[in-house]
C-alpha cells in the first residue's frame, strides 16, 4: 500500500468527518435511524481515531513534553466550553448526568499522560497499572470517555507495530460500543464500530507531519466550529440539551 497520506491530511479528513458529525447532531438530534443521518455519523466516526493516532505520534515526536502536555490541557479548557456550549451541556460538570459532561480532548490530555506513565522507568508495573486506571476515571466523563484514553495507549505503546495498534484501538471501541448498545442505543451503539473505517487510510500515512499551519489550524477550528454548532442549536431548538449529559 503507498504511503502518501501526511499528517496534515488525515487531519483535515478528521476534521471533515468530525463537523459532519456535529451538525448533524445539531440539525437532527436525538438517534434518528433515518439512513442519510445515519451514514452521515458513520462517516463521522472517522475523525476519532484520528485524534488518537496523532496524540500517540505527538508524544513520539516532542521535543518538550511538557510543552505539549500544557498545550493539549489549555485546549482542554477553552473547548469543554464550547462542546457544552455547543449541545446544551451545563458548563459545571455532573449536574445531570457522569457521561458527556466534556469535549473528547479531556480525555486526550489523559491518553498523553498514560503514556508518559507507562514509558516511566521509575515506576514499578503496578504503580504504572494504578495510575492507568486513575486517569481512565478522570477521562470517563468526557466525549468518548476512557475509551479515548485506552486507544491512545494502545496506539503508542504499540508504534512500529500498525495491526497491533489498530487490533488493540479497535477491541478499545468494542467495549464502547457494548456499553453504548446497553444504555444509550442499540443502532449507534454499531455505529461506532465505523471508527474501523479510518484505518485505511491511518495506514497510508508516511510519518511525515504536513504543513505546521495545519496544527494550529485545528486547534483554533476545533472550539470555532463548535460555538458555530451552539449557535444554531440555539437557533433551531432554543437552550435546550440536545446530547447525553445535556440540559
Amino acid at each position: 500500500m503507498k504511503k502518501n497520506l501526511d499528517a496534515g491530511q488525515l487531519k483535515l479528513l478528521a476534521m471533515a468527518a468530525m463537523t459532519a458529525d456535529h451538525l448533524t447532531s445539531v440539525i437532527f438530534p436525538g438517534y434518528p435511524s433515518d439512513w442519510p443521518i445515519v451514514l452521515i455519523h458513520l462517516f463521522g466516526r472517522m475523525a476519532a481515531p484520528v485524534f488518537w493516532f496523532f496524540v500517540a505520534e505527538g508524544y513520539h515526536y516532542t521535543r518538550d513534553l511538557k510543552r505539549y502536555a500544557g498545550r493539549l490541557l489549555g485546549f482542554a479548557v477553552i473547548s469543554h466550553f464550547a462542546y457544552n456550549f455547543a449541545f446544551g451541556i451545563p458548563f459545571l460538570p455532573f449536574q445531570t448526568s457522569v457521561f458527556n459532561q466534556t469535549s473528547v480532548i479531556w480525555a486526550l490530555f489523559w491518553g498523553l499522560a498514560a503514556l508518559t506513565v507507562n514509558d516511566n522507568p521509575k515506576l514499578a508495573g503496578w504503580q504504572k497499572t494504578i495510575l492507568t486506571i486513575g486517569m481512565t476515571v478522570l477521562a470517563f466523563c468526557a466525549d468518548w470517555s476512557s475509551i479515548a484514553v485506552l486507544a491512545v495507549l494502545e496506539i503508542g505503546t504499540h508504534r512500529g507495530n500498525f495491526r497491533r495498534q489498530m487490533c488493540g484501538m479497535m477491541a478499545a471501541v468494542a467495549i464502547y460500543a457494548a456499553v453504548y448498545i446497553a444504555f444509550i442505543n442499540p443502532l449507534y451503539g454499531v455505529l461506532q464500530f465505523g471508527t474501523a473505517l479510518t484505518i485505511p487510510l491511518l495506514a497510508r500515512y508516511n510519518g511525515k507531519p504536513g504543513s505546521p499551519r495545519l496544527k494550529w489550524l485545528f486547534y483554533a477550528y476545533y472550539p470555532l466550529h463548535l460555538v458555530c454548532c451552539g449557535l444554531i442549536r440555539l437557533a433551531l431548538h432554543g437552550n435546550v440539551g440536545i446530547m447525553v449529559g445535556g440540559v
